[in-house]
């Protein structure tokens, strides 16, 4: 008989992909991570977005600003790609002390992305220079071509983009971000040491039939969308498998409810409040927990080529209930699994 575990030990893990906003929605919500995590590569998908480094030092300087008393939470911070962005542009990030990544947004692909990318061959000044300066590359991996389901969205960005992207600059670092489909599972694996990937607690705990079954549920939307059960499973078997090329990214990404709860309603769940308990929700039912640590806080410090952090956090065997919201500046949001007991708790 297996023996019940009632408490993990870990390293104290970071978050490879996380949105806080800004202003007072930032100030919500920015507890949440630096309670958890040492340190979390910070979204620049801001409205202007974040596409020089001079933007990003002041964006940093406003989360250390926002940050409970007396937390050492590291915001590392990017930059948000564009047709236009210059390897003049890579050089001051690299130097900077504050920028670790930069960010491809395809124009139109989700939450404040119009800015983004319109034909990746007229980012390739910039991408030269962050391979030659070891800058990695964080990919939205999906098409925008309304011919295309949203469904099949990543798996034909995976053909028609970023296979070539890889073959075109052989040594640049390239984290997949947020991995939906058991096609970029596979991409990931046949890839070489320089390509890596995220994975979300949502997709390695819901299928698509969370977002659609009984009627909509808009606190389920996310981009990628949510994918059938073949791909979580596939995810689920990378997240479990101790295989460095797969870590924590969290994607939390707050909206009020009452853009959650529109006509067009935005993409993006809340998870911050309790990833490290979902993500051992997830690695239990895969029998895991014991996998949960590298995944959680060695893989992705080592690709990025950071130190391992030296302190640690404890999961214990305790219930809690996910509150039905939570404060977001003047509004309020509905956090994942909202009302719902889960079995672990984050000391």
């Amino acid at each position: 008989m297996r023996q019940t575990i009632t408490q993990i030990s870990l390293t104290r893990p970071d978050d490879w992909h996380l949105h806080v906003r800004d202003g007072a929605a930032m100030a919500a919500v920015i507890g949440h991570t630096a309670k958890q995590f040492a340190r979390a590569i910070i979204m620049p998908n801001l409205t202007p977005p974040v596409t020089s480094t001079a933007q990003a030092e002041a964006y940093h300087e406003r989360i250390l600003q926002a940050l409970p008393q007396d937390s050492d939470f590291q915001p590392l911070m990017t930059l948000y790609l564009t047709d236009t962005t210059n390897p003049g542009e890579i050089t001051r990030a690299k130097n900077s002390g504050v920028v670790f990544a930069v960010k491809l947004y395809p124009a139109g692909a989700t939450t404040n992305s119009a800015s983004g990318v319109t034909q990746i061959q007229k980012t390739y000044p910039a991408l030269a220079a962050m391979e030659a300066h070891g800058i990695p590359l964080l990919v939205h991996g999906e098409v925008t071509d309304p011919a295309v389901d949203v469904f099949d969205r990543e798996q034909v960005f995976i053909e028609q983009q970023l296979a070539p992207l890889a073959a075109q600059f052989p040594n640049l670092k390239i984290v997949f971000e947020h991995i939906t489909t058991r096609d970029a599972v596979n991409f990931v694996l046949e890839a070489g040491a320089n390509i890596a990937a995220t994975i979300t607690p949502q997709h390695i705990l819901l299928n698509r039939n969370a977002l659609l079954v009984g009627g909509i549920h808009p606190h389920n939307y996310c981009l990628p969308v949510l994918k059938r059960e073949p791909h979580r499973q596939a995810l689920l078997g990378a997240a479990t498998s101790g295989n460095p090329k797969f870590f924590l990214g969290t994607d939390s990404a707050p909206h009020r409810r009452g853009a959650k709860e529109s006509a067009c309603g935005c993409a993006g769940i809340y998870s911050a409040h309790a990833a490290l308990e979902f993500y051992a929700m997830a690695f239990e039912q895969a029998a895991a927990l014991d996998k949960l640590e590298g995944f959680a806080s060695h893989f992705g410090a080592d690709f990025y080529g950071l130190p391992r952090n030296t302190d640690n956090v404890t999961l214990q065997r305790s219930e809690q209930t996910i509150p039905a919201e939570l404060p977001f500046g003047d509004e309020t949001l509905v956090p994942f699994f909202a009302g719902e007991v889960i079995p672990w708790t984050a000391q």
